[in-house]
């Protein structure tokens, strides 16, 4: 992952209010180094974040229950907690300048229909994020949101966040966007709250659409191999639906700048305020995804199909999956908050990070993302078939190594005749 510009900064997490003491190795002429934590830190946004923060000098912890895939960058550390676990975050948060609340669940899939441990994970564990912050006396909290928390099916066109109201909680059909609205409104709440000893806890939320990027792990190989199935045959929806994504530089962008702005410095022009953050283009879901079906070598979807039958099949899907899950896992295509999400606009402006934040997206075209996925699973797949190939000659060897040994001990056997 490429280092983001705007992490660069010097100022990338400077503490707002009366931050706590923190040890250092500096020099009394050197400023004391920030110290900034990130929830769902092991995951790809959270971790491209953190990587982002280090290389500009900034002391980085990474908290998630799972362990990073990648190799971690230096001036990171990794925590293995849980967000739910208070006392583990007390512990992790000690010294902290800045938290980025990344972590979540439920966003895609079959997560989406497990309501216990969404609830627990997006509701519980903010919760607890806003209280250890106020016990630890962190003055920044950046929340990462969703546009999931103000759309619930029906058309927004270029919605901005004055005019866009948070969809009504009871009437979200999944438990990831309603529990998300939850969380998104608690941590706007707290901003403001007193700090024990003096100083003031500032918030603000980012709320990005679907993410890409290099080594993305949910939404391309997702979809890839439904498309390698043959699952993806058909298109559904009005040809003209437009949706916004954000490639993940951007998103690590717009955070850094959000922290930033949380400063005394930026006279703490984010305190407060929700921020729609995406790449700035609008894009129909199907004509994107274009380069994937080409450099995977399958025709594009061609089958137009109603959107009712695909919702109506999603909806069955769900309930078989609820309804055999204490004995199979039985994966849905597709959930019928996705079906709508691909069916109906929802498009949203960035002026007011741009304006307040100077957000300002690097373009990215989603066909090189596409290229470098397909290089990467044709040498995973290689090297996956060299393994299988030596595992057969191996047990090729094996077989005639006992067959060598059996004749050799027929051959001793004393004869009868």
């Amino acid at each position: 992952m490429k280092p983001n510009p705007a992490g660069s900064s010097p100022e990338a997490c400077r503490a707002a209010g009366q931050a706590p003491q923190q040890k250092t190795q500096a020099t009394p002429m050197q400023a004391p180094r920030q110290k900034v934590l990130v929830t769902g830190g092991g995951g790809y946004l959270g971790f491209s974040l953190g990587s982002s923060l280090a290389k500009s000098g900034t002391s980085v912890i990474l908290l998630d229950l799972r362990r990073p895939q990648w190799k971690l960058s230096p001036g990171t550390e990794f925590i293995q907690a849980d967000v739910r676990d208070e006392e583990a975050l007390y512990r992790a948060f000690e010294g902290v300048d800045c938290v980025f609340h990344v972590a979540s669940y439920g966003m895609s899939g079959v997560e989406k229909l497990q309501k216990e441990q969404i609830e627990s994970i997006n509701v519980g564990g903010t919760k607890l994020v806003i209280n250890v912050c106020v016990r630890r006396r962190v003055p920044r909290l950046i929340y990462t949101s969703t546009v999931n928390v103000v759309f619930g099916g029906k058309p927004i066109e270029q919605g901005d966040e004055d005019s866009v109201p948070y969809f009504p909680l009871e009437k979200h059909m999944d438990h990831y966007s309603r529990t998300k609205a939850i969380a998104d409104q608690l941590t706007l709440m707290a901003n403001g709250t007193p700090l024990p000893g003096g100083g003031t806890l500032r918030t603000c939320v980012l709320r990005p659409p679907g993410i890409y990027g290099p080594e993305e792990q949910r939404h391309l190989p997702r979809v890839a191999s439904h498309i390698k199935k043959r699952l993806f045959m058909f298109r559904f929806g009005d040809r003209g639906t437009q949706m916004n994504w954000v490639h993940v530089h951007n998103l690590v962008q717009a955070h850094v700048l959000a922290a930033e702005a949380l400063t005394v410095a930026k006279g703490y022009v984010a305190s407060g305020q929700a921020y729609y953050i995406n790449d700035g283009e609008s894009v129909n879901l199907f004509e994107w995804m274009a380069p994937l079906f080409e450099k995977l070598g399958y025709s594009q979807p061609w089958i137009q199909v109603p959107t009712s039958w695909v919702y109506l099949t999603a909806a069955v899907m769900e309930y078989v999956h609820l309804a055999l899950r204490p004995i199979c896992s039985v994966q849905p295509l597709l959930t019928r908050s996705e079906v709508r999400s691909v069916a109906v606009t929802h498009t949203f402006q960035i002026a007011k990070a741009r304006a307040q934040l100077g957000y300002a997206p690097d373009k990215f075209r989603f066909a090189d993302v596409v290229e470098e996925y397909v290089r990467s699973t044709s040498r995973r797949s290689r090297g996956s078939t060299a393994r299988t190939l030596l595992r057969l000659l191996l047990g090729l060897l094996l077989l005639l190594g006992l067959l060598a040994l059996a004749l050799h001990l027929v051959g001793l056997q004393p004869s009868n005749v």
